[in-house]
């Protein structure tokens, strides 16, 4: 199963380099299923290595002028504070056994997962609609400054709960609350993923002991997927790449639910 993982850590990065986001939903139930990795580890683990990938990614975007600092700061900012209360204060907060319904206890692992799940389907319904954005509009750029506050906060806490880098939700805002074009939007997207990871990441307790070979392997691969992902993304279709990896996402975002609700304790690193 560590080679499947390996071989799925690279296909992380080169999916970041291709279509711009989405591999990182994917790091979490890799390191589940196929590494079996505790799902409260694997979220912190998740944390570092979309970080730092993110960050590698941003570079070649911030050379050729398409992240605005600007916007990342303001967007940043709640962001950054909301991930790392999640990861030092809330999640260790959570108990181990939250509530049961009937014969099914609902523990810290089983929720995590089910978030998680929630939000891989939420993410592929994004990805599959794949919507033009809104017109760009030329002259001043204005910040609706409420609404980035508020949409900072909840993609911070949700980046700290499972680990995932929330592009899917940061980009529409972008364009939306910030008024940036589309490759602007992604690029400062990334810079803003890369700062939340990794603020995340340092926000964990510190309880469980990291397996840092393994960390570092599957960052390593990842970020080699990702400058293999930006050499083919001009050779391939994004939109139909977007597209099909939006239903794999959603499929197995069902398949984890499924999975976890009936038929727990098979194949996961519970």
């Amino acid at each position: 199963m560590e080679i499947a993982g390996y071989i799925a850590s690279l296909v992380i990065g080169i999916s970041l380099g291709l279509i711009g986001g989405g591999g990182s939903i994917l790091t979490v139930p890799v390191l589940v299923y196929l590494f079996r990795i505790q799902p409260v580890i694997a979220t912190a683990y998740s944390l570092f290595i979309v970080g730092s990938t993110s960050l590698v990614g941003s570079y070649p975007k911030y050379k050729l002028g398409q992240i605005n600092l600007k916007t990342a700061l303001i967007f940043g900012i709640p962001s950054i504070a909301a991930v790392y209360a999640t990861r030092a204060f809330i999640v260790p907060a959570i108990p181990e056994n939250i509530f049961t319904v009937g014969n099914l206890v609902v523990t810290k692992s089983l929720l995590m997962m089910i978030l998680f799940a929630v939000l891989m389907v939420f993410a592929s319904v994004s990805m599959i609609r794949d919507k033009k954005g809104p017109a760009e509009e030329e002259g001043e750029q204005k910040f609706n400054y409420p609404f980035i506050l508020l949409e900072g906060l909840v993609v911070g806490t949700l980046t700290g709960l499972v680990g995932a880098g929330g592009g899917f939700l940061i980009i529409p805002a972008l364009v939306l609350l910030s008024k940036l074009p589309m490759q602007q939007a992604v690029g400062t997207s990334l810079l803003i993923i890369a700062v939340n990871s990794l603020i995340g990441f340092t926000g964990n307790p510190g309880k469980e002991a990291m397996n840092w070979s393994l960390l570092f392997t599957v960052t390593g691969l990842a970020i080699v997927g990702i400058f293999i992902g930006n050499k083919l993304s001009g050779k391939v279709s994004a939109g139909r790449l977007k597209k099909g990896f939006g239903w794999f996402v959603l499929v197995m975002g069902i398949y984890i639910i499924v999975k976890e609700l009936f038929f727990p304790g098979t194949g996961g690193g519970h």
